[in-house]
Formats: structure tokens, C-alpha cells, sequence
């Protein structure tokens, strides 16, 4: 055999090795096992993305002992070799279609140990796709016949439009690019947008709870509209005053700076004042806890539902009140006024007043077949009982005299036991303008005082 064609032999035969290689197999891409709880309709050579990009395939699917699929995927670099706290997410390119499916990766940090090429990411650090027929076996009938209905509502709305429909497909492309690029931008950071969805869900599930308050809300917020619109001239006008009033307001807003500046200074110089407020006002919380019986009874008192029961009622009667008091209370005070010396004068005889209440009934209680031990004849200063009739004085009596059988000049105070003051028996001044005392004598005092 020629040399020629033997060199050409050889290099047909290198080709050959060469063209194998590269069909099936001799790939040095780092492989890694991902546990997934189905297979979920992966095929071989699906994608393996990261950020909406590929950067390997599905090499193999096996099932577990535990029927669980076992999936190896080949990762390119740089984005291999992979680093502890990788997570994957099975997920679908459409609807539409059936082993369209891929699985997208989110790299652990770089700080994180390397996963060793074959090693196993455990089945809690993946996502099983859920299928749409997974979703529709959770709907209860009634559900799935609304369902069905809305379907067909909308194919009832797209009928006979489909003219119109034509109009909107030109646009369809560029929205669709759009879209593509928005969703590209949310997988580009998977964490980000699972935090979002998160989010979102529990904004969702607070405001579905409250329901009823997000109705009457939306109710009297159209309830406010209407009536702003029914003002629409009012706030027109209102607008056309508001440049100068905030004109205005800026020279008061920049007044309100220095006015700032000096409360930064008040509130600096209360802090120490302030550090014993805190336990001040939990000790003062059982207080007001207490209080509230108080205040309650309080409110009653000043508002009460019926008519002239309240402090509200008596003051709306408090204007007559008024009117008649400023008729009758200058004669009152000129009244006490002249009845105040007559008051002083008989101040002194006071004891003699309640002894007599006092002792009167007991002194004269005992009787016998005649009657009572005791009889008496009232006697006062100013009158004389003379069997028949009473008979003035006049203003020639005496503060000690006192009308009976004889005249007694018995000091104020000596009709009843001493006290053991000394107070009484008294001697007065004969009259407020002289320092001469009452001609009385202090030792008349009744039997057995001494």
C-alpha cells in the first residue's frame, strides 16, 4: 500500500473518532443528581437555566426507590461547579405544550462550599412543576362548573368579533415581546420574585379577611366623591385662593423653622424632666382604670337621656334662676346684714338654747296623779307672760335680766354645767363700744355644777 494512502486512512479513521466523540458523548461538563418529588414530564436534553438562560440539559431520569425521580443534569461553566445552597424549580415554557418543561436553578452564594461533581441536591432544596390538571382535580364541582361557565362566557364575548380581534394582532407581537422581556427580568432574580409573590399573597389573604371593611370603605369613599362633586363650584373656588395661601404659608413655614429650632431646645431640656414620665403614666393607668366608673357617672350627671334630669337641664333653668336671684338676693344680703348684730347678741345664750332643747323634756318628764313634777312658763328677753297675754319690754331690757318671780342676774353660760375651760360662766361687754362688763354675777349657777 502506498504511504499516501495510508496517511489518508488514518485521517479518515481520526474523523471518524472525532464525529463519535462529539455525538455520543466525551462532554466534560460537571454532572450533579437533582431528587425531584415527580419527574414531571421531563424529557432528556431538556433545558437547565439560570435567569432565563441555558447552561445545560437533563442527562438522565431514574426512579428512586421511594418512587421519586433521581434527574442528572450537566451544568456549563462558569456557572458549574455549583456551590452549597443551590435550589431548582421545575417549570414549564407554556401551557400549551407537553414535555415543555425545563428546570431552572438558583446558584448558591460563592462564599458556600463547592458541590462535588455527582453529588446529590436533596429533594427539600427542589420544586416539583404542579400540572394544570393538578390544579383543576383541587376545584370542587361547583367550582369547576363556574369555571366552565367563565369559559364560555368568554367564548360567548369573542364571538362575532373576530374583525376586531384581527385589528389587535399586530399589536399582540410587541406585547408579547414586552412581556417576555418583563418575565425575563423577574426570573433573572428568582429570590426577589418569590419574596414578591410571598408578599403579595399575604397583602391578598389580610385584605380578603378584611372584606367587609374594604366595602364600607369603597362605599363612603364614593359616598366623599360624590358629595366633593356635588361641590365642584366650592372647590373651584377654593383652588382659585389656594396660590396665596400658599404663598402665605411659605413665609409661616419659614417662621415655623426658628420656632422648630427653639422646641429642639425645649424638648432637649425636658429629656431629664421626661426619663420619669414613663413609670409615672403606668402608675397612673390603674388610676384611670378606676377612674372610669367616675367619669362614667360624671357624663351622666352632666348629660342624661330624659328631660330635667341632668346638669345640662338645670343650666339651661339657671337664666330664670339668675333673673330672680338679682331681685331677691340684694334684699337677702341687706337682710343678714341687719340681722347680724341681733345674731351677735344672741350668740352668747346658745348654751342656755340647746340646754334647754336638751333637758327640757327630761327634767319635767315624772309625773304623779296631779301630773307632771315640773311645769313651765316660757320667758323670753323681750316679753312678759302675764297670765293672759305677752307683754313687751321694749328696748329697756337688760342682756342678763330675765322675766319671773324675781330678777336673776345670772351671767350668760351659767344656766348649764361649767366647762372645764373656764368659758362660762360669761361676762360680756355691756355694749360693743364700752369695755364695762354686764352687770351679772358668775357664781348663780344651777344646784350641783360645782
Amino acid at each position: 500500500m502506498k504511504p499516501a494512502r495510508i496517511v489518508t486512512l488514518l485521517i479518515a479513521l481520526v474523523a471518524v473518532v472525532l464525529v463519535g466523540v462529539v455525538l455520543f458523548g466525551g462532554s466534560s461538563n460537571p454532572t450533579y443528581v437533582m431528587t425531584f418529588e415527580t419527574a414531571g414530564q421531563l424529557v432528556n436534553d431538556n433545558d437547565v437555566q439560570v435567569g432565563g438562560r441555558r447552561v445545560g440539559r437533563v442527562s438522565k431520569i431514574e426512579l428512586t426507590a421511594n418512587n421519586q425521580a433521581n434527574v442528572t443534569v450537566e451544568v456549563e461553566e462558569p456557572y458549574a461547579p455549583l456551590h452549597d445552597g443551590t435550589t431548582a424549580v421545575m417549570r414549564a415554557t407554556s401551557l400549551s405544550g407537553v414535555a415543555n418543561r425545563y428546570i431552572a436553578l438558583t446558584p448558591g452564594p460563592q462564599s458556600a462550599p463547592l458541590i462535588a461533581e455527582g453529588e446529590t441536591i436533596p429533594v427539600d432544596q427542589t420544586t416539583t412543576i404542579v400540572d394544570i390538571d393538578q390544579l383543576f382535580n383541587t376545584l370542587d364541582p361547583d367550582t369547576t362548573k363556574g369555571l366552565a361557565e367563565v369559559i364560555q362566557g368568554f367564548g360567548t364575548w369573542y364571538r362575532g368579533r373576530g374583525l376586531d380581534a384581527r385589528k389587535g394582532l399586530p399589536y399582540l407581537s410587541p406585547s408579547l415581546n414586552a412581556t417576555i422581556g418583563l418575565i425575563e427580568k423577574l426570573n433573572s432574580d428568582q429570590p426577589a420574585l418569590e419574596q414578591m409573590v410571598q408578599s403579595t399573597s399575604s397583602v391578598v389573604g389580610t385584605l380578603a379577611a378584611k372584606g367587609p371593611t374594604l366595602t364600607n370603605l369603597v362605599t363612603n369613599a364614593n359616598i366623599s366623591l360624590g358629595a366633593i362633586g356635588d361641590e365642584n363650584e366650592s372647590l373651584a373656588e377654593a383652588l382659585q385662593y389656594l396660590p396665596q395661601t400658599l404663598r402665605r404659608g411659605s413665609t409661616t413655614f419659614v417662621n415655623l423653622r426658628t420656632t422648630l429650632n427653639s422646641v429642639d431646645q425645649l424638648v432637649a431640656a425636658s429629656k431629664p424632666a421626661t426619663k420619669n414620665l414613663a413609670p409615672f403614666l403606668a402608675d397612673l393607668e390603674p388610676l384611670l382604670t378606676q377612674a372610669d366608673p367616675t367619669f362614667t357617672n360624671l357624663a351622666l350627671t352632666v348629660s342624661k337621656p330624659g328631660a330635667d334630669n341632668d346638669f345640662t337641664s338645670l343650666m339651661q333653668d339657671a337664666p330664670a334662676l339668675s333673673t330672680g336671684a338679682q331681685k331677691s338676693f340684694p334684699a337677702s344680703i341687706t337682710a343678714i346684714n341687719d340681722s347680724l348684730p341681733t345674731l351677735s347678741y344672741a350668740r352668747p345664750y346658745a348654751p342656755e338654747l340647746v340646754g334647754l332643747l336638751r333637758d327640757f323634756g327630761q327634767s319635767t318628764s315624772n309625773y304623779d296623779a296631779n301630773g307632771h313634777y315640773a311645769r313651765g312658763t316660757p320667758a323670753f328677753g323681750a316679753f312678759n307672760y302675764n297670765g293672759s297675754s305677752l307683754d313687751y319690754l321694749g328696748d329697756n331690757r337688760d342682756a342678763w335680766e330675765q322675766n319671773g318671780p324675781a330678777v336673776v342676774p345670772r351671767c350668760p353660760g351659767a344656766a348649764t354645767q361649767a366647762p372645764p375651760d373656764g368659758s362660762a360662766p360669761w361676762q360680756a361687754p355691756l355694749y360693743p363700744s364700752t369695755t364695762a362688763l354686764i352687770g351679772c354675777n358668775p357664781a348663780i349657777v344651777p344646784p350641783g355644777s360645782w
